[in-house]
């Protein structure tokens, strides 16, 4: 019983991982490129790297929900087909 729920703990971190994934990647290069565009052109300006980011970020979000939603169904679905074995 103590494996399933170590088991159920490193898939919940998995998950999590892996639907954060898109978004903090798209981030970072969209970061990337900014901070790159700021050293070229020496223009340091803190809104133009927050604001390109959070849109990039958003339009991530936007586009991945349909998969992030049925990787959330399908665990959420196999965590309450477990609920019987963890009941004493």
């Amino acid at each position: 019983m103590e494996a399933k729920l170590i088991g159920l703990g490193v898939e919940t971190f998995k998950i999590a991982l892996l639907l954060s994934m898109p978004m903090l990647l798209s981030g970072l290069v969209a970061g990337l490129a900014i901070s790159i565009f700021q050293a070229v052109t020496q223009i340091n300006e803190s809104t133009l790297s927050f604001v390109p980011k959070i849109l990039v970020t958003i339009v991530v979000a936007i586009f991945t929900m349909p998969w992030m939603m049925n990787m959330m169904i399908e665990f959420t679905t196999r965590v309450i087909d477990m609920i019987p074995s963890f009941v004493f």
